[in-house]
């Protein structure tokens, strides 16, 4: 089954369903995956989503006999995760599982990747012959830093949870009892914060980590949140020692 989309108040949930395959990903998941993050992107409502997953395994990556077919330019494996990494709302991988080949870009894509202790991760790319896509290998340089980026990818070295977030590929970590508890927890935090700086500063956050960000649009989101009802509502909420209710305006 391709990915299913729920959207509950402000959290969209993304969930893989091939658990009997290790959720590995196949050629109509692409489409289905960016698909998922248009209409998301057309959700003033939506500030925070989840991608997760049914089984044993977060994801095994794609299906490496429809390879050729996910080099395709328009709908290739590296636009579908260009997708998720350009998604207005933040992002949060909920990694419980083993994590494989692409789905680590996949993954490092998302704004933050909470893991449970039971995890693990490899990229096997080059034991398997293929030539990684350049989205990718910027986003392992600009996530994890050259020397992480060369090991897993040249080495294929299969590394536990502890040492994933050492190395900044998860961004939380907790044991399999409190691993659902700190995904809703960390969702919870990001939907109570001002939409308008929320998605900006993201937005802005992953150019500049890619050396590609405009200051003066910086600059004019800067003025749209000063202008805003939210900042208003911000100020009295913490004068009021209440939480605020934002708007996105």
């Amino acid at each position: 089954m391709t990915p299913r989309l729920d959207i509950q108040d402000h959290l969209a949930t993304i969930t893989l369903q091939r658990p009997e395959a290790a959720n590995k990903l196949a050629p109509e998941d692409l489409g289905a995956l960016v698909a998922h993050m248009e209409h998301i992107n057309h959700r003033d409502d939506v500030r925070v989503v989840v991608l997760r997953s049914e089984g044993k395994y977060f994801c095994s990556g794609y299906d490496i006999s429809e390879i050729q077919g996910s080099q395709t330019e328009g709908s290739s494996f590296g636009e579908m995760v260009d997708a998720i990494e350009q998604c207005r709302a933040v992002t949060v991988a909920a990694i419980h599982g083993g994590v494989y080949g692409g789905a680590t870009d996949m993954a490092l894509a998302c704004d933050f990747r909470v893991g449970s202790t039971a995890a693990e991760m490899f990229m096997p790319a080059a034991r398997l012959g293929l030539h990684f896509y350049a989205g990718g290998l910027e986003r392992y340089v600009s996530r994890l830093g050259l020397d992480t980026a060369k090991r897993l990818f040249l080495t294929c070295e299969r590394i536990q949870a502890p040492e994933m977030k050492a190395c900044g590929f998860l961004t939380h970590l907790a044991d399999p009892a409190a691993f659902a508890a700190a995904v809703e927890q960390l969702t919870g935090t990001l939907a109570a914060m001002a939409p308008i700086p929320l998605f900006g500063m993201k937005k802005h956050l992953n150019l500049i980590a890619r050396g590609r960000h405009d200051v003066a649009e910086i600059t004019r989101e800067v003025q749209r949140s000063i202008a805003s009802e939210d900042l208003q509502e911000g100020g009295r909420a913490w004068r009021e020692k209440r939480s605020p209710e934002f708007k996105g305006r």
